[in-house]
């Protein structure tokens, strides 16, 4: 049974944490290959420690991808999230790369031949939500969790706050009253700073970007607002901590909200349904809540290596839909949920991941270019006469 009153917690991190900074090398490398070649296939993990950079992984695309040219766009994306200091400097990092061919093996199961078509490039179960919390229809803890440390690192860059670092995490607790929510109970950020700043001039900063982003009446407590709670957060990045491409998946998601599937997005060619059917879910998720059909929406597809057609279809409306789950079932069987048809209809063999490594693969807007083509709500019109 549903509680008519609860508190609920999601967390973010910066584009500076040593796990983002990994998804963002990695995911660097797929675009890098995908330019080249738009069906290259990479699988490429990054770690991320103290005056190092390790990337390894399988990849299949141009010889022109060089080991030189990946440590040049893992160096410039460092300097660009912002690392330029004692223990993690662009300029004096050593990178190391261990990119193999593709296993044969693979290969065989997910090219395409006479006798079959594109194969999933890996097994598994992947989840997508929506709901109409918010204007993206998105889970409003991860949301604004989400938005208060982009302005955070929107102003840093444009040189509002040169006293901030690039590494930073939040978390915002809400209050949900009838599964509405109403308020934040809780708020707290963690921001990488300069020793020479004292703690009262950061919380300072961070209350005018929680304030700027919250809707209005919705802060929480002042004795509920924990900025730095440590006391101190001078050493950040991979100094302070190692990183690790796929790691924050809770985060790339739905803040716990809702299931996810137990494959990372970053670092993965379109083949690997870890990551396009992830968007496939929610592209279908979102399109019946903002068709009006639900106010929640759960839905999970399932996979097998080297096989095209899901093995299943769930759909969940959480008992607020307007129409019964066994016809959007049928609905999304007819659109032909293959990996090859997936990539197609949402355009996913472009150069467009670097930037969902950071902030959320879900709740951004969709771009010219074909990036977040995922949250576009173009299946509207269909569903609702389906309904």
């Amino acid at each position: 049974m549903a509680l008519d009153e609860y508190v609920f917690t999601s967390e973010s991190v910066s584009e500076g944490h040593p796990d983002k900074v990994c998804d963002r090398v990695s995911d660097e490398v797929v675009d890098a290959y995908l330019r080249a070649y738009p069906h290259s296939r990479v699988a490429c993990e990054t770690l991320a420690t103290t005056d190092r950079l390790v990337i390894a992984g399988e990849v299949r695309g141009p010889e022109t991808i060089t080991h030189d040219h990946i440590r040049c766009l893992a160096r410039d994306t460092v300097r660009e999230i912002g690392y330029s200091q004692p223990g993690f400097d662009w300029r004096t990092l050593r990178i190391d790369v261990y990119l193999h061919e593709q296993s044969p093996d693979i290969a065989m199961g997910v090219d395409a031949r006479e006798d079959k078509d594109e194969g999933a490039g890996d097994q598994g179960m992947m989840f997508g939500y929506a709901c109409d919390e918010t204007p993206a229809l998105m889970p409003a803890p991860i949301y604004y969790a989400h938005r208060i440390l982009r302005s955070l690192a929107e102003a840093r860059r444009a040189g509002e706050h040169p006293e901030l670092g690039p590494d930073a995490k939040s978390q915002v607790s809400l209050r949900y009253v009838q599964g509405r929510p109403m308020g934040c109970t809780s708020v707290v950020v963690s921001t990488q700073h300069r020793a020479e700043v004292s703690q009262a001039a950061v919380r300072d900063i961070v209350r005018r970007h929680v304030l700027r982003v919250l809707p209005e009446g919705w802060m929480c407590p002042e004795e509920e607002f924990y900025v730095n709670p440590t006391g101190r957060f001078v050493v950040g990045g991979p100094v302070g901590d190692a990183g690790l491409t796929g790691r924050k998946i809770i985060v790339d998601t739905y803040g716990g909200a809702a299931p996810h599937g137990g494959g990372a997005f970053s670092g993965k060619d379109p083949t690997k349904v870890d990551r396009s059917a992830a968007y496939a879910a929610r592209w279908l998720a979102k399109n019946v809540v903002a068709a009006g059909l639900a106010r929640r929406c759960l839905i999970q597809l399932a996979y097998a290596i080297g096989v095209a057609k899901p093995l299943s279809i769930y759909v969940d409306l959480m008992g607020t839909g307007e129409i019964d789950e066994r016809r959007l079932v049928e609905y999304f069987h007819d659109l032909d949920l293959t990996p090859r048809n997936i990539r197609e209809r949402l355009g996913l063999n472009r150069p467009i991941y670097a930037r969902t490594a950071a902030y959320g693969h879900f709740g951004r807007d969709p771009e010219p270019d074909g990036g977040f083509s995922w949250e576009r709500t173009d299946l509207v019109d269909e569903l609702r006469r389906l309904a």
